[in-house]
Parts: C-alpha cells; sequence; structure tokens
C-alpha cells in the first residue's frame, strides 16, 4: 500500500515514501531531503543458515553518478569500487541499526541505500539512515526501532541541525547523531577543540530534535506496516547454566588475576574448553549451548568484579589508564616517527611530508577537490595474535582511520603556514583495546617530531559503560574485552583546550544526560593525564623538517609569466627539473612550489625561474647578449627572452659611428636600463654604466 508523509524540518522539506518502489523487498523507502534522494531496501532470508547463532548483518551505500549530473570516469564509465565516502556511510548506517535486531535473530538481512538524487548541499548520509530506519520499520523484519539521526554544527556560538554543505565550511562542528525515543544509540563526528559542555549540548538537542522523524515513522508503521515476523529465541536454561557456572566460574575468577592478555586468553580457553568437554557426555545435544553460555559466565565475573567491587580485569580502578610510554625520532630515514604504548596496545605512527602533487584527488558526487592531509590506519593480524590473509583495508581499518584524521585535521596549520602535503600511516604492532586512539597519540607525536607546526597535540582515550540496573560504572582506558561484554564504547579524542573527534556506540536503551556529562569529563581527565606523557617526550613541534623532507621554498610571478617558465609542450619547465632534480608545482594564481633536499639545487632552481619571470627594472645594470645589430643600434638580451634597445648614441664614450665597429652578434656588454614605455620597450645605455658598476655582480645574477 502507498503511503507518503511530510514535513518541513529545519527550513528544507522532508518526506518518506513506501508502497510505490521495489515492492518485492522486505521494506523499501524513498526519502527526500531537500532534492537529495535516497532510496533503501532491507530484505531479510527466510530462514537461518546452518550453524549460524549470530546476526550476519550487511549494510551498503552506493552513490550513482547521475545522482548529481555526472558520468562516471575511466575506461568502463560506470561505477566501480566503493569509495572511501561509500564505505565510511556504510559504516554509519550499521552502527545505530545493528543493536535494535531482537536477541535471537540470525535471519541473513541485508540493508542498501542508494543515492538517486544529490542537491550538493543536504548530504546523503542522514538520509539514508532515515530510510534504513523507515524500511526496517514497515517490513516484516523484527526491528526495535524507529531510530532517526540528525547532523550538528556550531556555527558563531550557536548550534546548527542538519547544516548544509555551504554551512560545513565555516562549522567548528559536524556531528551525526543517531537515536530512538529512548535515547542516542550512535555519534560520529569532529570539532574544533570545542568545549565538553557545547558536545552534551548538542547530543541532547539532537535527540530532541529527531524526534519528529521518529513519529513520520511510526505513522508509516502504523499505516502501511506488514506484521513482523515472530522470532522464537531459545528459552534460557537456568539448570544448565548452572552447571556451567558451578565449574568454570573459578577458573574465569582465576584468569581474571592474570594481567597479561595473552596469558588470561589461554587460561580462559583452556578453561572453556574443558569445562564443555566435562559436560559434553551429559549434555550430548548442547554443544552449541555450552559454548555460548561459557561467555555467558565470563560476561557476569567481568560485570559483577567492575560493578561490585570497582575491580577490572587487569587490577586497575575505573578511572586508572593504562602504563604510557612514547618514544620519537624511532627510524632514522622517515621525516618524523614516533612509538606510542599504552598498555598492551602500540602504534608506530610515521609522518611524511610531499608537495602539492602528492595530493590526493578526490571525485565526489559534490564535486572534485583534494586532500592535502591523509591518515591511513593498518591493521595487521599479528597485532592480536593472529594467522590471517593479508588483504585491503577492510571497513574497519577505513573508519578507525577516518576517525584518527579527523581528530588531528583540526589542529593542523593551513597551507599557507605549511605548504606541504602530508601523510600519517598508523601500523597497529599490539592491540587489547582502543588502537585507534593509540593512533591518534601516535599521529601527533609523528607530526611534532617531523617539524609539522600542529596548533596544539591531540590525545585520545577509550572509555567504557557498565549498567547493571541503577548502578552505572564508568570505564576508563577499556581493554578489549571490556569493550566487547560492556554497554558503551565512547571514544573521545582532543586537546587540553576541547575535543576534535568524537565516536560512540550504546548497547543499551539510554543513557541519561548526568552519566553522558561524567563520561565526557572523566574522559578529558584521562585525555589530559596522556597528554602529559606525551609532552614530556616532545613538549612541541620541531623547529626543523627531517634532512631527509623536501624543503619547500614558495616563488610568486606573474600570471603572464607562467606559460614562459612552463614553456612550450612543458620544455623549459622539464629543462630545469632535469638540471637541478627538483620538484616544481606550478599553480594556476602564479605560485610556484619548489621541493628539494638539495639546498644547492634549489638555488640554482630559483635563480632559473627568477632568471625566466624577472622584468626589467629602471636604474639596474644588467650583463647583456648582442643579439642583432642594426644601423641605429644594438638589441641586447638582459634577460632570457627580454631584449632592449642600446641606441648608437648610448654605446660611448665619445661618437660611434658604426655599431659593426664596437660590437658583433653574441658578444657581452654591461648595460643600464634607461627606460620602460607603456608598450613594455626597453631603452638602454652603456655610456652611463659607471666604472664601479662596470665591476659589480650584474643585476640579472641577484
Amino acid at each position: 500500500m502507498y503511503r507518503k508523509v511530510e514535513i518541513a524540518f529545519h527550513g528544507r522539506p522532508m518526506s518518506i515514501e513506501v508502497g510505490r518502489l521495489a515492492k518485492q523487498a522486505d521494506g523499501a523507502a524513498l526519502v527526500t531531503y531537500g532534492e537529495t534522494v535516497v532510496f533503501v531496501t532491507a530484505v531479510a532470508a527466510q530462514s537461518t543458515r546452518e550453524g549460524i547463532d549470530f546476526l550476519p548483518l550487511t549494510c551498503d551505500y552506493q552513490e550513482r553518478t547521475f545522482a548529481a549530473g555526472k558520468i562516471p570516469g575511466g575506461f568502463f564509465k560506470r561505477e566501480g569500487r566503493p569509495s572511501e565516502k561509500e564505505t565510511l556511510t556504510s559504516r554509519l548506517i550499521d552502527r545505530p541499526i545493528r543493536p535494535l535486531f531482537p536477541e535471537g535473530f540470525s535471519l541473513e538481512t541485508q540493508v542498501i541505500a542508494t543515492v538517486l538524487s544529490h542537491d550538493l548541499e543536504n548530504d546523503p548520509d542522514i538520509v539514508s539512515l532515515i530510510g534504513a530506519s523507515a524500511a526496517l520499520q514497515v517490513s516484516d523484519i523484527p526491528f526495535h526501532g524507529p531510530m532517526a539521526a540528525v547532523r550538528m554544527g556550531w556555527i558563531d556560538g550557536q548550534l546548527v541541525v542538519n547544516p548544509t554543505q555551504t554551512q560545513l565550511e565555516q562549522t567548528a562542528l559536524n556531528l551525526v547523531v543517531a537515536g530512538t525515543r529512548d535515547g542516542i544509540v550512535m555519534v560520529e563526528g569532529g570539532a574544533k577543540m570545542l568545549s565538553e559542555d557545547v558536545m552534551l549540548e548538542a547530543l541532547f538537542t539532537a535527540h530532541q530534535e529527531m524526534q519528529v522523524i521518529l513519529d513520520m515513522q511510526d505513522e508509516l508503521r502504523h499505516t502501511v506496516g506488514k506484521p513482523k515476523r515472530e522470532i522464537t529465541a531459545a528459552p534460557f536454561d537456568e539448570a544448565l547454566f548452572g552447571r556451567v557456572d558451578a565449574l568454570l566460574r573459578p577458573r574465569v575468577e582465576a584468569a581474571f588475576q592474570l594481567a597479561g592478555k595473552q596469558e588470561r586468553a589461554t587460561a580462559l580457553h583452556q578453561a572453556e574448553e574443558e569445562v564443555v568437554a566435562a559436560l559434553t557426555p551429559e549434555f550430548p545435544d548442547r554443544a552449541r549451548a555450552l559454548r555460548h553460555l561459557r561467555e555467558e559466565v565470563t560476561s557476569r565475573v567481568m560485570r559483577g568484579a567492575i560493578v561490585t567491587e570497582g575491580r577490572r580485569v587487569d587490577g586497575r580502578g575505573l578511572k586508572e589508564v593504562r602504563p604510557i610510554t612514547c618514544e620519537v625520532g624511532v627510524l632514522p630515514r622517515t621525516h618524523g616517527s614516533a612509538l606510542f604504548t599504552r598498555g598492551e596496545t602500540q602504534a608506530l605512527a610515521v609522518a611524511t611530508l610531499g608537495t602539492s602533487s602528492d595530493e590526493q584527488k578526490i571525485d565526489a558526487l559534490i564535486g572534485e577537490y583534494y586532500k592535502r592531509f591523509m591518515l591511513h590506519y593498518n591493521f595487521p593480524p599479528f597485532s592480536v595474535g593472529e594467522v590471517k590473509f593479508l588483504r585491503s583495508p577492510g571497513r574497519r581499518e577505513i573508519g578507525h582511520g577516518a576517525l584518527a584524521e579527523r581528530a588531528l585535521q583540526a589542529v593542523l596549520p593551513s597551507e599557507e603556514e605549511f605548504p606541504y602535503t602530508i601523510r600519517v600511516v598508523s601500523e597497529i604492532l599490539e592491540s587489547n583495546g582502543s588502537s585507534s586512539m593509540a593512533t591518534v597519540c601516535g599521529g601527533t607525536l609523528s607530526l611534532m617530531d617531523a617539524g609539522v607546526p600542529i596548533k596544539a597535540p591531540v590525545a585520545g582515550i577509550a572509555m567504557g559503560l557498565i549498567k547493571e540496573g541503577d548502578t552505572v560504572r564508568i570505564l576508563s582506558d577499556i581493554l578489549g574485552d571490556e569493550d566487547h561484554l560492556g554497554d558503551m564504547d565512547f571514544k573521545v579524542a582532543g586537546t587540553a583546550e576541547g575535543i576534535t573527534a568524537l565516536q560512540m556506540d550504546i548497547k543499551i536503551g539510554r543513557v541519561t544526560r548526568e552519566i553522558m556529562r561524567e563520561a565526557l569529563y572523566q574522559a578529558r581527565e584521562g585525555r589530559l593525564h596522556i597528554l602529559k606523557a606525551m609532552t614530556a617526550v616532545l613538549a612541541r613541534p620541531r623547529t626543523e623538517i627531517s634532512a631527509h623532507a623536501p624543503r619547500i621554498v614558495t616563488l610568486k610571478i606573474r600570471v603572464d609569466k607562467i606559460r614562459d617558465v612552463i614553456g612550450p609542450g612543458g620544455k623549459v619547465i622539464r629543462s630545469i627539473i632535469e638540471e637541478t632534480g627538483v620538484k616544481i608545482d606550478v599553480e594556476d594564481d602564479g605560485t610556484v612550489l619548489i621541493a628539494s633536499t638539495d639546498g644547492n639545487s634549489m638555488q640554482r632552481a630559483i635563480e632559473l625561474i627568477q632568471g625566466i619571470t624577472a622584468e626589467a627594472e629602471v636604474g639596474k645594470v644588467y650583463k647583456g647578449i648582442v643579439k642583432k645589430i642594426v644601423d641605429f643600434g644594438a638589441f641586447v638580451e638582459i634577460l632570457p627572452g627580454t631584449d632592449g634597445l642600446l641606441h648608437i648614441s648610448q654605446i660611448g664614450p665619445g661618437r660611434v659611428n658604426r655599431v659593426s665597429d664596437v660590437f658583433k652578434e653574441g658578444d657581452e656588454v654591461m648595460v643600464k636600463v634607461l627606460e620602460v614605455d607603456r608598450q613594455g620597450k626597453i631603452r638602454l645605455s652603456r655610456k652611463d654604466v659607471t666604472q664601479a658598476e662596470q665591476g659589480q655582480r650584474p643585476a640579472s645574477q641577484q
């Protein structure tokens, strides 16, 4: 049945339409905001695959270039592998809807969001999140929705709901918040060193604003929604759990006394395997249930110790940050490097400086643009003691890299201050909790080691939460087990002044404003502790860049001289590069960037370019070359491609009857510029060159 609901939402029309398109999908919604249109479908399999006891959910976001009136580039002229934007938006859709499926639902489910129209002002990611929830709401797929999302900005000291693409260029905040009626379920965004109070206000303003979008989805559900499939979750077997708990709990508690991740994991695995083996003869048809219950025991032991005793897996207090060690300059030939270790999480971060030719060109729906800062995150299997095939970066690697990149972006110098392209690579060598935040810390140190004049050091910390009844425990610097078995993963990065990046995923229904405030300020306390450890090793950026990094000199030439520097078919600029070995980038506004690790080569390139672009100055003395002799004088080249007339009356001293009596073509002669007229014609004199000027360094070599 067709149904469409419409509202005006912050100055733009928003509508959700169902029942007209893709009727064979379990659920489908066409969501329009402004003139951005996204079509989202949801389909779940009819039967569970053998051996599946988890939710196999796949979320895919895809952009069609026709949405912005473009034809794809490349040979095949069709969309190819997902862009970074598509990968990050797919993750953005997955994270808030995944915890809203009921426990026991294990049918393979796929949500696909396709951008059909983009008005270049309203980002399709928010529209896709709303569409995913709407498609699931009207489908027969069990789903504890609805869910909605908004983007928050901060412009001129005021919060802005769903800022446009134009407004995002001015905002100090870009924060996506997703939530249900009960509360916030997901947060992702960056800021320019904003305070905890501003972030808190943004979060709860967002939750209030999304209520009207939840109303739209409820209306659709009540009028055209399909009856939901019945999911019969296996009843919890208290008797079987009691047997597993009695055998396993003492050994789990003993394992949790071991501080090391590997030792603890080995002890837990051995205990669990022996308990399952001991009970399997008694319960031969309950092998899967036994393995599920062993994790339940582990979870209860860990959570119980935190809630009742305030004791964590590794023995730390709730606010305690693991031991930190920092090293800088660890690699001899790189431009900047740092090794950051926090507990059993270790990141090797390397910064590399390049020229404008190293910028990354992004061909997006909103148009082409260039990135001069890139952060890439690698998570090899050995970092967690595993053996796996090495493949191209997955969604996790891209997502973690984007979070760390956002955290550092806010403190980078402008291109005018530091005309380099910057790449940071984080190699995770060990992982036991928040390698993305270790990447932020290591990345900061590597940038400072490379001499990048960042505004302030940035540190990151991962926070956790355990909630049992009315009792809430907030954890600083969580371990992997605390992330997996806890109720919240909350990453905060920033400087001593304020927050630069925020990411949060909540597994429980509601987190109050008071709890969020406590978590943000506890995160600030931990962040300042980490910053103190970092700045004790390197307090500020080095004043000089590495000897192995290119030095960049910026020249400014007249726009009409660009063609002279480049030459026909690039002949001139290629000859300069071949002679000197430097890298040269010429911008359309006449900015010339010369990069080289060799000072002499750079100086020679500067002289060559200045020689090409120099203009004759009245009163200056030049060493010229006679190019042509005529009856009334000689034409002398004083600069490459620039000739002036040395009239016979100005050759002197004394009277000269014939120019050829004094010069022949190819002769060098010292001349002074007398005049440059409106047409650019240059009048020269030889007799006005004094004896002192004859011996001085000519202007063409200054």
